[in-house]
């Protein structure tokens, strides 16, 4: 049975799960879950009975549903080892993880969906000042991901070795939401560089927002 994954073209979590789908050559159907629509399709009573907090992505397998972007993306080495997302090497292993939980920990949940409406629509942040919040927090993690990547000893195009990772399927969606919010990409071109080696495998090319099937 083909595996289904509960998605929205924007979201930068979902995002990193269809690149490690297409990097494991896996098929899957889509199933659009709009996050603006109606108040947010997320929380309705069907898609909230799949997954309590309410958020994409969710994948669905066998009748198991597993939720959070990175749990996914370790169940999917686990389940499907080859190719593989995280280097044979302990230490490799620990940098691939440590750059991921980066992204998705520190910068991406303080730029989700329900951060910027409470910005706005409870706290009554201007748009002006929500976008400055964005660009802080983005600007304060990339700034970081950006000395750790360019000192070290890589030897390769991607973030750790020779192949992507984990590392780079989180990296791609948080470069692409930094564009979304006009953040300068200058001062960063390390991940530029790694972010174009990327764009150059037809994983990352596939699962890009404007390519997926509830893109506008």
């Amino acid at each position: 049975m083909t595996m289904q994954l509960y998605s929205y073209f924007r979201s930068s979590a979902s995002y990193r799960v269809r690149i490690a789908l297409h990097l494991k050559g896996l098929a899957y159907e889509t199933v659009p879950v709009h996050l603006l629509n109606h108040g947010g399709e997320q929380f309705a009573s069907a898609f909230s009975a799949l997954n309590p907090q309410s958020l994409v992505p969710v994948l669905e397998e066998d009748g198991h549903h597993t939720t959070q972007s990175l749990a996914i993306l370790e169940y999917l080495e686990e389940r499907y080892p080859t190719p593989p997302l995280l280097p044979a090497a302990l230490a490799e292993r620990a940098q691939v993880r440590a750059i991921a939980l980066a992204i998705a920990c520190d910068i991406h949940p303080l730029n989700n969906l329900r951060v910027l409406r409470m910005l706005t629509q409870e706290l009554g942040v201007s748009e002006e000042r929500k976008k400055q919040w964005i660009g802080h927090w983005i600007k304060l993690g990339f700034a970081a991901l950006e000395t750790q990547l360019a000192t070290a000893a890589q030897g390769s195009r991607f973030c750790v070795g020779a192949t992507p990772t984990m590392a780079d399927c989180c990296l791609v969606p948080q470069i692409f939401n930094a564009r979304r919010f006009d953040v300068d990409m200058s001062p960063y071109p390390t991940l530029i560089a790694i972010e174009q080696a990327c764009q150059q495998l037809d994983a990352f090319r596939l699962a890009a927002p404007d390519v997926q099937p509830d893109a506008p």
